[in-house]
């Protein structure tokens, strides 16, 4: 399966307790959607694509790349901006407020918005609320979410704009205010077969990642369940 960098934690508990119930062993690859889209255009051996947002299940959709009838959107995510752990501040994140006066001088990192999800999330959001002139000279670009975060963790990036999810499960960063959820477009995960590589292993995965066990799995990492 190809999955989204940020579903890293929750996924890999949830197909622990599929190969425990069933025997079938569950190969993962995580990064960016837009490069496991771009992989699986070039031919990669996926069976299955977990997407963070529509847009690069559409891509593929537009391919004739994956099977159309096992599309499905499972979950749901929030966007909350970070800061290092040891740096701890509150910002309440709305339009024509003074947020952004309140992190300390450095760079905000986050996806790049010109192919990872999280970032294009980011962008439209912080246009919405009219910060992105400000914060766009400031920004680091990271290729997936996963490195957005440890760069904030690391203390090489002032501030982060993360998935509520991946803030959640690092002990090295404090969320310092979340961004409102109709700032931008809904976050959601589709999942589908790849076409031509669809198997019966696959299938029964598939069904499974929509079912209460697994829902249990991911609602656990804070995941919004659809």
């Amino acid at each position: 399966m190809f999955a989204a960098a940020s579903l890293t934690i929750a996924l890999k508990a949830a197909t622990d307790t599929f190969t425990q119930s069933t025997g079938i062993n569950v190969r993962l690859s995580f990064a960016a959607s837009s490069t496991l889209a771009k992989q699986i255009e070039a031919g990669a051996g996926a069976h299955i694509f977990f997407s963070a947002d529509e847009a690069w299940m559409d891509y593929l959709a537009k391919r004739k790349l994956i099977d159309e009838p096992s599309r499905r959107s499972l979950l749901g995510n929030r966007l909350a901006l970070v800061v290092p752990a040891d740096k701890p501040i509150k910002v309440e994140i709305a339009k024509g407020s003074d947020w952004l006066k309140k992190l300390p001088p450095g760079r905000i990192v986050t996806g790049d918005p010109a192919h990872v999800p999280v970032g294009r999330y980011a962008q439209q959001a912080l246009t919405r609320l009219g910060n992105w002139e400000a914060v766009a000279p400031r920004l680091v670009r990271a290729n997936n979410v996963r490195n957005a975060l440890v760069l904030v963790e690391r203390g090489e990036a002032a501030a982060g704009i993360v998935y509520a999810t991946d803030a959640a499960a690092s002990t090295r960063t404090v969320v310092a205010g979340l961004i409102p959820a109709d700032a931008h477009a809904p976050i959601t995960y589709p999942i589908a077969l790849v076409r031509g590589r669809s198997s019966a292993d696959a299938g029964e995965l598939l069904e499974f990642l929509a079912s209460p066990d697994a829902r249990q799995a991911f609602t656990k990492y804070g995941f919004l369940v659809n």
